[in-house]
């Protein structure tokens, strides 16, 4: 986040931002090795080539995905929220102090 509270990017309509909880990448899987942050933007890189059937949907296949990756373990909160963006003035929103 920049300095003055504003992301370094401008959302698109249409376009999504997901949130996660450590869980989801603190993770250790077989190796011993963390998921990690790479392994998620692979998941998410590799379900964003394929059409998208809905906010709802597109993030139960990530869950899916995710927990298949992970080998079915979780051993932590592991919590994901996406935001998609529709478009419109956004002046009546909160602005972060």
């Amino acid at each position: 986040m920049a300095p003055d509270g504003h992301l370094p990017w401008d959302l698109q309509q249409g376009g999504r931002v997901l949130c996660y909880t450590d869980g989801i990448i603190e993770e250790h899987v077989n190796d011993g090795e963390q998921f990690g942050d790479e392994r998620l933007i692979r998941c998410v890189n590799r379900l964003g080539e394929e059409p998208s059937h809905g906010l709802r949907a597109d993030l139960r296949r990530l869950s899916h995905t995710l927990k298949w990756e992970r080998r079915g373990r979780t051993s932590d909160d592991a919590t994901l929220f996406m935001i998609e963006w529709h478009g419109g003035a956004a002046h009546h929103l909160a602005v972060l102090d």
